[in-house]
Protein backbone atom coordinates (compact mmCIF):
# COMPACT_ATOMS: atom_id res chain seq x y z
CA UNK A 1 0.00 0.00 0.00
CA UNK A 2 1.21 3.32 -1.20
CA UNK A 3 2.34 5.12 1.64
CA UNK A 4 1.06 9.17 2.12
CA UNK A 5 2.89 12.14 3.53
CA UNK A 6 1.06 13.94 5.74
CA UNK A 7 1.29 17.67 5.92
CA UNK A 8 -0.02 19.80 8.61
CA UNK A 9 -0.61 23.18 8.85
CA UNK A 10 1.11 25.37 11.88
CA UNK A 11 -0.29 27.03 14.42
CA UNK A 12 -1.94 30.77 13.79
CA UNK A 13 0.99 33.43 14.97
CA UNK A 14 0.39 34.35 18.45
CA UNK A 15 -0.43 37.85 17.42
CA UNK A 16 -3.39 37.45 15.59
CA UNK A 17 -5.00 34.43 18.08
CA UNK A 18 -8.09 37.02 18.85
CA UNK A 19 -8.91 37.08 14.27
CA UNK A 20 -12.26 35.55 15.10
CA UNK A 21 -13.74 36.07 18.48
CA UNK A 22 -16.21 33.76 19.24
CA UNK A 23 -15.01 30.41 17.83
CA UNK A 24 -13.08 27.93 19.05
CA UNK A 25 -9.30 27.11 18.29
CA UNK A 26 -9.63 25.16 16.03
CA UNK A 27 -11.97 26.81 13.52
CA UNK A 28 -10.00 29.32 13.77
CA UNK A 29 -6.90 27.85 12.86
CA UNK A 30 -8.71 26.20 9.87
CA UNK A 31 -9.98 29.28 8.50
CA UNK A 32 -6.93 31.44 8.98
CA UNK A 33 -4.76 28.49 7.13
CA UNK A 34 -7.67 28.86 3.78
CA UNK A 35 -6.76 32.61 3.67
CA UNK A 36 -9.05 34.12 5.59
CA UNK A 37 -6.92 35.59 8.13
CA UNK A 38 -8.99 38.88 9.28
CA UNK A 39 -12.86 39.04 11.06
CA UNK A 40 -14.39 40.58 7.73
CA UNK A 41 -13.25 38.09 5.55
CA UNK A 42 -13.70 34.79 7.49
CA UNK A 43 -17.21 35.97 8.55
CA UNK A 44 -17.95 35.95 4.53
CA UNK A 45 -16.29 32.88 4.39
CA UNK A 46 -18.56 31.38 7.03
CA UNK A 47 -21.58 32.93 6.02
CA UNK A 48 -21.48 32.29 2.83
CA UNK A 49 -25.15 32.73 1.77
CA UNK A 50 -24.89 36.91 2.49
CA UNK A 51 -22.13 36.87 -0.09
CA UNK A 52 -22.39 40.00 -2.45
CA UNK A 53 -24.28 39.48 -5.47
CA UNK A 54 -22.23 39.64 -8.85
CA UNK A 55 -24.07 41.98 -11.19
CA UNK A 56 -24.52 39.75 -14.43
CA UNK A 57 -24.76 42.83 -16.63
CA UNK A 58 -20.72 43.81 -16.01
CA UNK A 59 -19.82 39.80 -17.72
CA UNK A 60 -18.50 40.65 -20.98
CA UNK A 61 -21.41 39.45 -23.76
CA UNK A 62 -24.48 39.27 -21.42
CA UNK A 63 -25.56 42.82 -22.98
CA UNK A 64 -25.90 41.87 -26.13
CA UNK A 65 -27.00 38.31 -25.62
CA UNK A 66 -29.98 39.40 -23.84
CA UNK A 67 -31.02 42.06 -26.60
CA UNK A 68 -30.38 38.92 -29.23
CA UNK A 69 -32.76 36.61 -27.38
CA UNK A 70 -35.58 39.02 -26.09
CA UNK A 71 -35.23 39.89 -30.43
CA UNK A 72 -35.67 35.97 -30.55
CA UNK A 73 -38.81 36.21 -28.03
CA UNK A 74 -40.32 39.07 -29.66
CA UNK A 75 -39.59 37.60 -33.04
CA UNK A 76 -40.98 34.08 -32.44
CA UNK A 77 -37.88 32.61 -33.74
CA UNK A 78 -36.56 29.06 -32.25
CA UNK A 79 -34.34 28.92 -30.38
CA UNK A 80 -31.84 25.96 -29.11
CA UNK A 81 -29.58 25.73 -25.84
CA UNK A 82 -26.82 23.28 -27.38
CA UNK A 83 -24.97 21.79 -24.16
CA UNK A 84 -22.53 18.89 -22.94
CA UNK A 85 -23.58 15.43 -21.90
CA UNK A 86 -21.46 15.53 -18.30
CA UNK A 87 -23.63 16.71 -15.20
CA UNK A 88 -22.43 20.42 -15.43
CA UNK A 89 -23.90 20.66 -18.93
CA UNK A 90 -27.19 18.97 -18.32
CA UNK A 91 -28.00 20.90 -15.73
CA UNK A 92 -27.56 24.15 -17.92
CA UNK A 93 -29.36 22.96 -20.63
CA UNK A 94 -32.50 22.11 -18.38
CA UNK A 95 -32.15 25.56 -16.86
CA UNK A 96 -31.93 27.83 -19.57
CA UNK A 97 -34.35 25.64 -21.47
CA UNK A 98 -36.60 26.20 -18.13
CA UNK A 99 -35.95 29.87 -18.56
CA UNK A 100 -36.91 30.74 -21.81
CA UNK A 101 -39.61 28.75 -22.21
CA UNK A 102 -41.11 30.94 -19.06
CA UNK A 103 -40.36 33.86 -20.90
CA UNK A 104 -42.26 32.99 -23.64
CA UNK A 105 -39.81 31.80 -26.23
CA UNK A 106 -40.13 29.14 -28.06
CA UNK A 107 -37.24 26.32 -27.57
CA UNK A 108 -35.63 23.06 -28.21
CA UNK A 109 -32.35 21.83 -26.17
CA UNK A 110 -29.61 19.95 -28.48
CA UNK A 111 -27.27 17.57 -26.36
CA UNK A 112 -24.97 15.92 -28.35
CA UNK A 113 -23.76 11.79 -28.50
CA UNK A 114 -20.80 11.31 -26.93
CA UNK A 115 -19.83 8.35 -29.43
CA UNK A 116 -21.52 9.65 -32.78
CA UNK A 117 -20.64 13.31 -32.33
CA UNK A 118 -18.12 14.14 -29.46
CA UNK A 119 -18.04 16.69 -27.14
CA UNK A 120 -18.98 20.27 -27.93
CA UNK A 121 -20.51 21.98 -30.97
CA UNK A 122 -20.59 19.95 -34.48
CA UNK A 123 -21.47 20.87 -38.12
CA UNK A 124 -23.79 18.22 -38.58
CA UNK A 125 -25.94 19.16 -35.46
CA UNK A 126 -25.65 23.10 -36.70
CA UNK A 127 -27.09 21.75 -39.98
CA UNK A 128 -29.67 19.58 -38.59
CA UNK A 129 -31.22 22.51 -35.95
CA UNK A 130 -31.04 25.13 -38.94
CA UNK A 131 -33.00 22.50 -41.04
CA UNK A 132 -35.86 22.50 -37.78
CA UNK A 133 -36.35 26.22 -38.40
CA UNK A 134 -33.44 27.14 -35.57
CA UNK A 135 -32.04 30.68 -35.83
CA UNK A 136 -30.65 31.23 -32.39
CA UNK A 137 -27.81 28.24 -30.55
CA UNK A 138 -27.20 29.01 -27.20
CA UNK A 139 -24.33 27.17 -26.03
CA UNK A 140 -23.62 26.05 -22.42
CA UNK A 141 -20.92 24.62 -20.91
CA UNK A 142 -18.88 24.38 -24.48
CA UNK A 143 -17.94 26.21 -27.74
CA UNK A 144 -15.22 28.19 -26.55
CA UNK A 145 -12.97 26.74 -29.24
CA UNK A 146 -15.08 25.79 -31.80
CA UNK A 147 -13.81 27.86 -34.53
CA UNK A 148 -14.67 26.05 -37.63
CA UNK A 149 -17.91 25.26 -36.18
CA UNK A 150 -18.72 29.39 -35.21
CA UNK A 151 -17.75 29.58 -39.03
CA UNK A 152 -19.95 27.18 -39.90
CA UNK A 153 -23.13 28.57 -38.10
CA UNK A 154 -22.47 32.39 -39.22
CA UNK A 155 -22.27 30.88 -43.24
CA UNK A 156 -25.34 29.18 -43.09
CA UNK A 157 -27.55 31.61 -40.96
CA UNK A 158 -27.26 30.65 -37.28
CA UNK A 159 -26.78 33.55 -34.71
CA UNK A 160 -24.42 31.80 -32.20
CA UNK A 161 -24.40 33.03 -28.63
CA UNK A 162 -21.55 30.84 -27.01
CA UNK A 163 -21.56 30.49 -22.86
CA UNK A 164 -18.95 28.72 -21.73
CA UNK A 165 -16.53 28.50 -18.66
CA UNK A 166 -13.06 26.36 -19.90
CA UNK A 167 -9.81 28.24 -20.54
CA UNK A 168 -10.05 30.28 -23.81
CA UNK A 169 -7.07 30.87 -25.62
CA UNK A 170 -6.33 34.29 -27.92
CA UNK A 171 -8.52 33.38 -30.47
CA UNK A 172 -12.44 33.69 -30.25
CA UNK A 173 -15.10 31.96 -32.50
CA UNK A 174 -17.30 34.17 -34.66
CA UNK A 175 -20.42 34.93 -32.80
CA UNK A 176 -22.86 37.07 -31.45
CA UNK A 177 -21.80 37.09 -28.37
CA UNK A 178 -19.51 35.13 -26.08
CA UNK A 179 -19.93 34.64 -22.27
CA UNK A 180 -17.19 33.45 -20.28
CA UNK A 181 -15.17 35.64 -17.71
CA UNK A 182 -11.80 33.91 -18.31
CA UNK A 183 -11.91 36.39 -21.43
CA UNK A 184 -9.70 38.74 -21.54
CA UNK A 185 -10.52 42.43 -20.55
CA UNK A 186 -13.99 40.88 -18.98
CA UNK A 187 -14.37 43.28 -15.30
CA UNK A 188 -16.92 40.08 -13.86
CA UNK A 189 -14.98 39.76 -10.55
CA UNK A 190 -15.52 36.03 -10.01
CA UNK A 191 -14.05 33.67 -12.61
CA UNK A 192 -14.65 30.22 -11.47
CA UNK A 193 -18.15 29.44 -12.47
CA UNK A 194 -19.07 26.40 -13.76
CA UNK A 195 -20.87 25.76 -16.77
CA UNK A 196 -24.12 25.63 -15.76
CA UNK A 197 -23.15 29.04 -13.37
CA UNK A 198 -22.55 30.96 -16.36
CA UNK A 199 -25.95 29.65 -17.75
CA UNK A 200 -27.34 30.67 -14.53
CA UNK A 201 -25.87 34.30 -14.65
CA UNK A 202 -27.36 34.64 -18.38
CA UNK A 203 -30.98 33.58 -16.47
CA UNK A 204 -30.63 36.18 -13.81
CA UNK A 205 -30.04 38.46 -16.79
CA UNK A 206 -33.29 37.50 -18.85
CA UNK A 207 -35.17 37.98 -15.85
CA UNK A 208 -33.83 41.40 -14.33
CA UNK A 209 -34.70 42.55 -18.04
CA UNK A 210 -38.01 41.66 -17.52
CA UNK A 211 -38.75 43.18 -14.16
CA UNK A 212 -38.74 46.78 -13.26
CA UNK A 213 -37.35 48.78 -10.67
CA UNK A 214 -35.61 44.92 -9.17
CA UNK A 215 -32.53 45.86 -6.65
CA UNK A 216 -30.77 42.81 -5.24
CA UNK A 217 -28.40 43.18 -2.79
CA UNK A 218 -27.10 39.52 -1.52
CA UNK A 219 -28.44 35.89 -2.66
CA UNK A 220 -30.49 35.69 0.18
CA UNK A 221 -32.75 38.23 -0.94
CA UNK A 222 -33.20 36.73 -4.28
CA UNK A 223 -36.93 36.50 -5.84
CA UNK A 224 -38.12 32.71 -4.97
CA UNK A 225 -38.40 32.66 -9.20
CA UNK A 226 -34.20 32.91 -9.64
CA UNK A 227 -33.79 30.59 -6.33
CA UNK A 228 -36.08 27.97 -7.57
CA UNK A 229 -32.52 27.17 -10.18
CA UNK A 230 -29.90 27.17 -7.42
CA UNK A 231 -30.82 23.61 -6.88
CA UNK A 232 -29.38 22.74 -11.27
CA UNK A 233 -26.81 25.51 -10.29
CA UNK A 234 -25.63 23.55 -7.23
CA UNK A 235 -26.06 19.79 -8.57
CA UNK A 236 -23.73 21.25 -11.73
CA UNK A 237 -21.01 23.30 -9.70
CA UNK A 238 -20.20 20.18 -7.51
CA UNK A 239 -20.38 17.79 -10.05
CA UNK A 240 -17.84 19.53 -12.32
CA UNK A 241 -15.28 19.87 -9.37
CA UNK A 242 -14.91 23.75 -9.41
CA UNK A 243 -13.82 25.68 -6.98
CA UNK A 244 -16.02 26.02 -4.16
CA UNK A 245 -15.05 29.50 -2.75
CA UNK A 246 -16.33 32.90 -3.55
CA UNK A 247 -19.75 33.07 -5.80
CA UNK A 248 -19.88 29.49 -6.31
CA UNK A 249 -19.84 28.93 -2.30
CA UNK A 250 -23.06 31.28 -2.14
CA UNK A 251 -24.80 29.36 -5.05
CA UNK A 252 -24.59 25.58 -3.54
CA UNK A 253 -24.76 26.30 -0.23
CA UNK A 254 -28.62 28.10 -1.05
CA UNK A 255 -28.79 25.51 -3.72
CA UNK A 256 -28.63 22.67 -1.58
CA UNK A 257 -31.50 24.33 0.75
CA UNK A 258 -33.43 24.60 -2.52
CA UNK A 259 -32.77 20.34 -2.86
CA UNK A 260 -33.34 19.38 0.71
CA UNK A 261 -37.23 20.83 -0.24
CA UNK A 262 -37.15 19.47 -3.66
CA UNK A 263 -39.92 20.70 -6.06
CA UNK A 264 -38.80 19.02 -8.83
CA UNK A 265 -39.68 15.24 -9.42
CA UNK A 266 -36.62 14.21 -11.01
CA UNK A 267 -34.68 15.37 -8.54
CA UNK A 268 -36.57 14.40 -5.67
CA UNK A 269 -36.89 10.62 -7.53
CA UNK A 270 -32.48 11.11 -8.22
CA UNK A 271 -32.04 11.07 -4.44
CA UNK A 272 -34.53 8.33 -3.28
CA UNK A 273 -32.87 5.82 -6.24
CA UNK A 274 -29.72 6.80 -4.85
CA UNK A 275 -30.24 6.08 -0.96
CA UNK A 276 -29.94 9.71 0.15
CA UNK A 277 -32.30 11.48 3.17
CA UNK A 278 -33.84 14.18 1.05
CA UNK A 279 -33.31 16.70 4.25
CA UNK A 280 -29.88 16.06 4.58
CA UNK A 281 -28.39 16.62 1.35
CA UNK A 282 -24.71 17.67 1.38
CA UNK A 283 -22.37 18.45 -1.17
CA UNK A 284 -20.51 15.03 -0.51
CA UNK A 285 -24.01 13.46 -2.02
CA UNK A 286 -24.16 15.37 -4.89
CA UNK A 287 -20.47 14.62 -5.74
CA UNK A 288 -20.66 11.07 -4.66
CA UNK A 289 -24.40 9.86 -5.32
CA UNK A 290 -26.08 12.41 -7.32
CA UNK A 291 -23.44 13.82 -10.01
CA UNK A 292 -22.57 10.12 -11.06
CA UNK A 293 -26.09 9.39 -11.85
CA UNK A 294 -26.70 12.01 -13.68
CA UNK A 295 -23.43 11.37 -15.80
CA UNK A 296 -23.74 8.00 -15.79
CA UNK A 297 -26.68 8.69 -19.12
CA UNK A 298 -23.92 10.40 -21.15
CA UNK A 299 -20.98 8.22 -20.39
CA UNK A 300 -22.88 4.59 -21.38
CA UNK A 301 -25.08 6.15 -24.45
CA UNK A 302 -27.31 9.34 -24.57
CA UNK A 303 -27.53 11.85 -21.92
CA UNK A 304 -31.06 12.55 -23.20
CA UNK A 305 -32.32 10.38 -20.11
CA UNK A 306 -30.56 13.13 -18.01
CA UNK A 307 -31.83 16.03 -19.41
CA UNK A 308 -35.96 14.54 -19.42
CA UNK A 309 -35.03 13.50 -15.58
CA UNK A 310 -34.94 17.27 -14.89
CA UNK A 311 -37.31 19.01 -16.91
CA UNK A 312 -40.22 16.97 -16.29
CA UNK A 313 -43.15 17.34 -14.07
CA UNK A 314 -44.61 14.48 -14.21
CA UNK A 315 -43.76 12.26 -11.12
CA UNK A 316 -44.20 8.85 -12.10
CA UNK A 317 -42.00 9.82 -15.30
CA UNK A 318 -39.51 11.04 -12.83
CA UNK A 319 -39.60 7.75 -11.30
CA UNK A 320 -38.89 5.74 -14.01
CA UNK A 321 -36.58 7.88 -15.29
CA UNK A 322 -34.22 7.85 -11.99
CA UNK A 323 -35.06 4.10 -12.18
CA UNK A 324 -33.15 3.68 -15.43
CA UNK A 325 -30.16 6.19 -14.66
CA UNK A 326 -29.86 3.74 -11.78
CA UNK A 327 -29.16 0.90 -13.84
CA UNK A 328 -27.29 2.80 -16.17
CA UNK A 329 -24.77 3.75 -13.01
CA UNK A 330 -24.57 0.23 -12.04
CA UNK A 331 -23.60 -0.74 -15.61
CA UNK A 332 -21.10 2.08 -15.72
CA UNK A 333 -19.96 0.52 -12.22
CA UNK A 334 -19.26 -2.76 -13.22
CA UNK A 335 -18.13 -1.71 -16.82
CA UNK A 336 -15.32 0.52 -14.75
CA UNK A 337 -14.33 -1.74 -12.49
CA UNK A 338 -13.64 -4.14 -15.92
CA UNK A 339 -11.46 -1.71 -17.79
CA UNK A 340 -9.61 -0.83 -14.42
CA UNK A 341 -8.65 -4.39 -13.61
CA UNK A 342 -7.71 -4.67 -17.44
CA UNK A 343 -5.83 -1.44 -17.19
CA UNK A 344 -4.14 -1.98 -14.33
CA UNK A 345 -2.41 -5.22 -15.93
CA UNK A 346 -1.51 -3.58 -18.76
CA UNK A 347 0.15 -0.53 -17.06
CA UNK A 348 2.34 -3.02 -15.51
CA UNK A 349 2.85 -5.65 -17.87
CA UNK A 350 6.38 -4.62 -19.44
CA UNK A 351 7.82 -2.42 -16.58
CA UNK A 352 7.42 -2.98 -12.88
CA UNK A 353 7.42 0.97 -11.60
CA UNK A 354 6.67 2.66 -14.42
CA UNK A 355 6.59 6.42 -14.20
CA UNK A 356 4.29 7.17 -16.05
CA UNK A 357 1.28 4.12 -16.46
CA UNK A 358 -0.30 3.37 -19.87
CA UNK A 359 -2.74 1.01 -21.18
CA UNK A 360 -5.16 1.10 -24.63
CA UNK A 361 -7.18 -1.35 -25.73
CA UNK A 362 -9.53 -1.51 -28.62
CA UNK A 363 -12.53 -2.83 -26.09
CA UNK A 364 -12.36 0.38 -23.94
CA UNK A 365 -15.62 2.03 -23.35
CA UNK A 366 -14.38 5.74 -24.18
CA UNK A 367 -17.41 6.80 -21.85
CA UNK A 368 -15.63 5.70 -18.55
CA UNK A 369 -11.61 5.54 -19.99
CA UNK A 370 -11.35 8.48 -17.57
CA UNK A 371 -12.81 6.76 -14.68
CA UNK A 372 -10.38 4.36 -15.24
CA UNK A 373 -7.55 6.89 -15.16
CA UNK A 374 -8.50 8.47 -12.05
CA UNK A 375 -8.74 4.88 -10.18
CA UNK A 376 -4.73 4.33 -11.50
CA UNK A 377 -3.70 7.39 -10.86
CA UNK A 378 -5.47 7.83 -7.20
CA UNK A 379 -3.80 4.26 -6.49
CA UNK A 380 -0.46 4.88 -7.79
CA UNK A 381 0.18 8.81 -7.37
CA UNK A 382 1.70 8.32 -11.10
CA UNK A 383 0.08 10.36 -14.17
CA UNK A 384 -2.21 7.75 -15.81
CA UNK A 385 -3.45 7.43 -19.36
CA UNK A 386 -6.35 4.73 -20.43
CA UNK A 387 -6.91 5.00 -23.95
CA UNK A 388 -9.35 3.21 -26.68
CA UNK A 389 -7.79 2.17 -30.11
CA UNK A 390 -10.30 2.72 -32.67
CA UNK A 391 -9.67 1.90 -36.44
CA UNK A 392 -7.95 4.90 -37.44
CA UNK A 393 -7.65 6.83 -34.13
CA UNK A 394 -6.92 6.22 -30.24
CA UNK A 395 -8.47 8.42 -28.10
CA UNK A 396 -6.59 8.51 -24.64
CA UNK A 397 -8.00 10.16 -21.40
CA UNK A 398 -5.51 11.26 -19.07
CA UNK A 399 -4.91 11.97 -15.07
CA UNK A 400 -2.42 13.00 -13.67
CA UNK A 401 -0.17 14.73 -10.14
CA UNK A 402 0.84 18.11 -8.78
CA UNK A 403 4.42 17.29 -9.86
CA UNK A 404 3.61 16.61 -13.84
CA UNK A 405 1.32 18.89 -15.35
CA UNK A 406 -0.17 16.59 -18.18
CA UNK A 407 -1.45 19.07 -20.41
CA UNK A 408 1.97 20.93 -20.84
CA UNK A 409 3.09 17.28 -21.49
CA UNK A 410 0.78 16.92 -24.82
CA UNK A 411 1.21 20.88 -25.95
CA UNK A 412 5.36 19.67 -26.15
CA UNK A 413 3.84 16.46 -28.79
CA UNK A 414 1.34 18.71 -30.15
CA UNK A 415 2.52 18.25 -33.98
CA UNK A 416 2.03 14.22 -33.14
CA UNK A 417 -2.01 14.78 -32.22
CA UNK A 418 -5.17 15.28 -33.98
CA UNK A 419 -6.70 17.37 -30.85
CA UNK A 420 -5.53 17.47 -27.16
CA UNK A 421 -6.69 20.07 -24.60
CA UNK A 422 -6.82 20.04 -20.84
CA UNK A 423 -5.46 21.46 -17.62
CA UNK A 424 -2.54 20.29 -15.16
CA UNK A 425 -4.65 17.20 -13.80
CA UNK A 426 -6.58 16.03 -16.38
CA UNK A 427 -6.59 16.18 -20.37
CA UNK A 428 -7.90 13.97 -23.52
CA UNK A 429 -6.11 13.40 -27.03
CA UNK A 430 -6.94 12.03 -30.29
CA UNK A 431 -4.27 10.07 -32.15
CA UNK A 432 -3.79 8.33 -35.24
CA UNK A 433 -2.71 4.54 -34.07
CA UNK A 434 0.67 4.56 -36.12
CA UNK A 435 1.25 8.26 -34.29
CA UNK A 436 0.33 6.26 -30.88
CA UNK A 437 3.66 4.70 -29.70
CA UNK A 438 5.39 7.67 -30.58
CA UNK A 439 3.71 9.73 -28.39
CA UNK A 440 3.78 7.37 -25.39
CA UNK A 441 7.20 7.50 -25.89
CA UNK A 442 7.47 11.05 -25.95
CA UNK A 443 5.10 11.38 -22.99
CA UNK A 444 7.46 8.32 -20.79
CA UNK A 445 10.81 10.37 -21.65
CA UNK A 446 9.14 13.61 -20.48
CA UNK A 447 7.71 11.83 -17.00
CA UNK A 448 11.61 10.28 -16.82
CA UNK A 449 12.97 13.80 -16.87
CA UNK A 450 10.35 15.22 -14.78
CA UNK A 451 9.60 12.33 -11.72
CA UNK A 452 12.91 10.44 -11.50
CA UNK A 453 14.56 11.93 -8.92
CA UNK A 454 11.16 13.12 -7.13
CA UNK A 455 9.37 11.12 -3.72
CA UNK A 456 6.46 10.24 -5.38
CA UNK A 457 3.59 10.53 -2.52
CA UNK A 458 -0.15 11.26 -2.62
CA UNK A 459 0.04 14.17 0.32
CA UNK A 460 -2.57 14.10 3.10
CA UNK A 461 -3.09 18.18 4.10
CA UNK A 462 -4.09 18.27 7.66
CA UNK A 463 -5.60 21.73 9.18
CA UNK A 464 -5.05 21.10 12.66
CA UNK A 465 -3.37 18.41 15.32
CA UNK A 466 -5.27 17.96 18.41
CA UNK A 467 -5.38 15.97 21.01
CA UNK A 468 -8.74 13.60 21.33
CA UNK A 469 -9.36 15.33 25.04
CA UNK A 470 -9.35 18.69 23.41
CA UNK A 471 -12.43 17.86 21.07
CA UNK A 472 -16.15 18.31 22.15
CA UNK A 473 -18.91 17.69 20.02
CA UNK A 474 -20.21 21.19 19.59
CA UNK A 475 -16.47 21.62 17.58
CA UNK A 476 -19.08 19.60 14.64
CA UNK A 477 -21.79 22.45 14.06
CA UNK A 478 -18.63 24.56 13.88
CA UNK A 479 -16.89 22.47 10.94
CA UNK A 480 -20.28 22.32 9.68
CA UNK A 481 -19.87 26.31 9.00
CA UNK A 482 -17.44 25.01 6.25
CA UNK A 483 -20.27 23.38 4.14
CA UNK A 484 -20.53 23.01 1.20
CA UNK A 485 -16.82 21.44 0.91
CA UNK A 486 -15.28 19.99 -2.36
CA UNK A 487 -12.48 21.28 -4.89
CA UNK A 488 -10.56 24.61 -2.91
CA UNK A 489 -12.41 23.85 0.07
CA UNK A 490 -12.37 20.40 1.60
CA UNK A 491 -13.55 19.38 4.61
CA UNK A 492 -11.61 20.02 8.06
CA UNK A 493 -8.96 17.37 8.50
CA UNK A 494 -7.54 16.76 12.00
CA UNK A 495 -4.67 15.00 13.10
CA UNK A 496 -3.99 12.84 16.74
CA UNK A 497 -1.22 10.97 17.62
CA UNK A 498 -0.26 8.25 20.39
CA UNK A 499 -3.91 7.15 20.69
CA UNK A 500 -4.83 3.22 22.05
CA UNK A 501 -6.60 0.87 20.54
CA UNK A 502 -9.12 -0.10 22.64
CA UNK A 503 -10.83 -2.69 20.19
CA UNK A 504 -11.25 -3.16 16.17
CA UNK A 505 -12.97 -5.50 13.88
CA UNK A 506 -13.53 -5.18 10.42
CA UNK A 507 -16.81 -4.88 8.60
CA UNK A 508 -18.38 -4.62 5.42
CA UNK A 509 -18.19 -6.29 2.01
CA UNK A 510 -15.07 -8.82 2.17
CA UNK A 511 -14.15 -7.32 5.50
CA UNK A 512 -12.79 -4.14 3.82
CA UNK A 513 -13.43 -1.20 5.96
CA UNK A 514 -12.02 -1.13 10.02
CA UNK A 515 -14.29 -0.16 13.26
CA UNK A 516 -12.20 0.66 15.89
CA UNK A 517 -12.56 2.78 19.60
CA UNK A 518 -9.39 5.36 20.44
CA UNK A 519 -8.68 6.50 23.44
CA UNK A 520 -5.81 9.61 24.74
CA UNK A 521 -6.20 8.43 28.20
CA UNK A 522 -8.82 11.22 28.79
CA UNK A 523 -11.39 10.77 26.20
CA UNK A 524 -12.23 7.95 23.89
CA UNK A 525 -14.02 8.07 20.29
CA UNK A 526 -15.58 5.10 18.19
CA UNK A 527 -13.90 4.96 14.86
CA UNK A 528 -14.87 3.99 11.21
CA UNK A 529 -11.68 3.73 8.76
CA UNK A 530 -13.35 3.34 5.40
CA UNK A 531 -11.06 0.63 2.76
CA UNK A 532 -8.41 0.12 5.58
CA UNK A 533 -9.40 -3.18 7.02
CA UNK A 534 -6.36 -4.73 5.41
CA UNK A 535 -4.72 -2.83 8.91
CA UNK A 536 -6.59 -5.10 10.86
CA UNK A 537 -4.13 -8.11 11.35
CA UNK A 538 -1.34 -6.03 12.40
CA UNK A 539 -2.26 -3.01 14.15
CA UNK A 540 -0.31 -1.85 16.38
CA UNK A 541 -1.24 -1.20 19.76
CA UNK A 542 -0.96 2.66 19.73
CA UNK A 543 -1.60 4.76 15.98
CA UNK A 544 -1.38 8.43 14.84
CA UNK A 545 -4.91 8.83 12.46
CA UNK A 546 -5.77 11.69 10.13
CA UNK A 547 -9.27 12.24 10.10
CA UNK A 548 -12.68 14.07 9.56
CA UNK A 549 -14.22 14.76 13.25
CA UNK A 550 -18.35 14.00 12.23
CA UNK A 551 -21.97 12.95 13.89
CA UNK A 552 -22.54 9.18 13.10
CA UNK A 553 -26.30 8.13 13.08
CA UNK A 554 -27.64 4.72 13.96
CA UNK A 555 -31.16 3.55 14.61
CA UNK A 556 -32.16 7.36 15.49
CA UNK A 557 -29.00 7.99 18.07
CA UNK A 558 -26.13 10.40 16.86
CA UNK A 559 -22.85 10.30 18.48
CA UNK A 560 -19.53 11.76 17.19
CA UNK A 561 -17.09 9.66 15.62
CA UNK A 562 -13.83 9.44 13.51
CA UNK A 563 -13.66 9.37 10.07
CA UNK A 564 -10.45 7.90 9.62
CA UNK A 565 -8.20 8.61 6.21
CA UNK A 566 -5.12 7.19 7.15
CA UNK A 567 -3.29 5.32 10.03
CA UNK A 568 0.36 4.73 11.16
CA UNK A 569 2.05 3.11 14.28
CA UNK A 570 2.66 5.34 16.77
CA UNK A 571 5.69 7.26 16.17
CA UNK A 572 6.56 6.31 12.86
CA UNK A 573 8.57 8.57 10.79
CA UNK A 574 7.17 10.50 7.85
Amino acid sequence: MLSKHWEVAPPIPSDQLDFLPGYSDILKRIVYHRGYTDYESAIRFLNASSAQWNDPFTMLGVPQAVDRIQWAIQKSERIAVYGDYDADGVTATALLTQVLQKLGAEVISYIPKRFDEGYGLNIDALDYLYKNDVRCVITVDCGIRSYEEARHANKIGLDLIITDHHHPISELPESKAIINPKQDNDLYPYKELSGVGIAYKLAEALLIKRWTNIVINTYEYLPQELASYLDLVAIGTVADMVPLNGENRALVRLGLSQIRKPHRPGIYSLIKVSGSTVNKISSSDIGFLLGPRLNAAGRLDTALTSLKLLLTDDRMEAGFLAQELEMQNRKRQEITREIYSQAEALAFSQDKEPLLLVAADSSFNPGVIGLAASRLTEKYYRPAIVATRGEVNTRGSCRSIKEFHITEALDMCAELLEHHGGHAAAAGFTVRNDTFPELIERLCRLAEKELTALDLRPVLKADVEVALSDLEEELIDELDLLQPTGHSNPPAYLVSRDLKVEWKRTVGKDNSHLKLGLSDGKKRFNAIAFNLGHWNDHLPAKIDVFYTFELNEFDGYYSPQLNIKDIRPCGSKD
